[in-house]
């Protein structure tokens, strides 16, 4: 009995410490909703909901922030920032999984220093070159940025998931008479969805959230994404706070989505790429 009410207690303090961390997980959210359905003139703490539903909010950040045209540019960069990531990564991490050479180790280990550079610490080289190259305020500018930012860990990410999969598949393929690029593209390829569904949420997410570069290449109103026009509502004067968080919840949206549809993969690639 005693062993009973043990598991019992167990139980119920580890779903009291899970509900308290579901909490503090919806909190930001919670508090950008009640911000964003209060007027300017609503002085309540942030926390509570407004006595009257405010949608003006909604129609500033529509109005004034562009805020659909900054989705849509958002929706498209970071589409094929990600497929790029996706499939260069995987044909990168290839001959890196499979030829385990004193050299591709090497490779492997200088693509790994990479994810320890800050990108703010390259911001001005990075801004000079885009500038010489006509990139900067260009779709395919901030593409290019995005992209090769995110490549190192996508290799790394591929590399330790091919490792799992048995070459054996890929001999037989050849002796059926398939060449490289079939056997990449009918083979292995399709195996690779748990760890391309973890490589496109985290590249996905970083790159749509993205602030600090995008902020200085994308300076036109036409292109902006979604990052730099929410902040266009914070200046030294005044900020508008209802407005950025009702353009923060519909920036949210195609996001939420994507998760949705991509995160039964997510922890299968997560498990798969920690792997050696």
């Amino acid at each position: 009995m005693m062993q009973l009410t043990k598991k019992r207690l167990a139980a119920a303090a580890a779903g009291a410490a899970l509900l308290l961390m579901v909490l503090v997980q919806l909190l930001p959210f919670w508090v950008a909703l009640t911000t964003a359905l209060k007027p300017v003139t609503d002085l309540s703490p942030q926390m509570f909901l407004p006595t009257e539903i405010y949608l003006g909010n909604f129609a500033t950040a529509l109005e004034d922030g562009n805020i659909l045209q900054a989705v849509l540019n958002s929706v498209l960069v970071t589409g094929i920032s990600t497929l790029l990531v996706c499939f260069l990564g995987a044909l990168a991490a290839y001959p890196l999984a499979r030829r385990l050479s004193r050299l591709n180790k090497g490779v492997m280990l200088f693509i790994l220093s990479l994810l320890m550079i800050p990108p703010l610490s390259i911001m001005v080289p990075l801004y000079s070159m885009l500038t010489q190259l006509h990139g900067v305020n260009t779709y395919w500018g901030i593409i290019l940025v995005m992209v090769t930012g995110h490549l190192p860990l996508s290799v790394f990410l591929y590399a330790s998931f091919l490792r799992n999969i048995p070459v054996t598949l890929e001999e037989a393929a050849t002796i059926d008479g398939a060449n490289l690029m079939q056997t990449l593209l009918r083979i292995v390829f399709p195996l690779l969805k748990p760890v391309s569904a973890t490589v496109a949420i985290l590249a996905g997410v970083s790159i749509w959230n993205d602030y600090s570069l995008s902020v200085f290449i994308l300076t036109d109103p036409a292109v902006r994404t979604i990052a730099p026009a929410v902040g266009t509502f914070f200046s030294q004067e005044s900020s508008n706070l209802g407005a950025a968080a009702a353009a923060s919840l519909m920036a949210l949206a195609p996001v939420l989505i994507a998760y949705l549809f991509l995160q039964k993969f997510f922890m299968k690639g997560m498990v798969a790429g920690a792997e050696k």
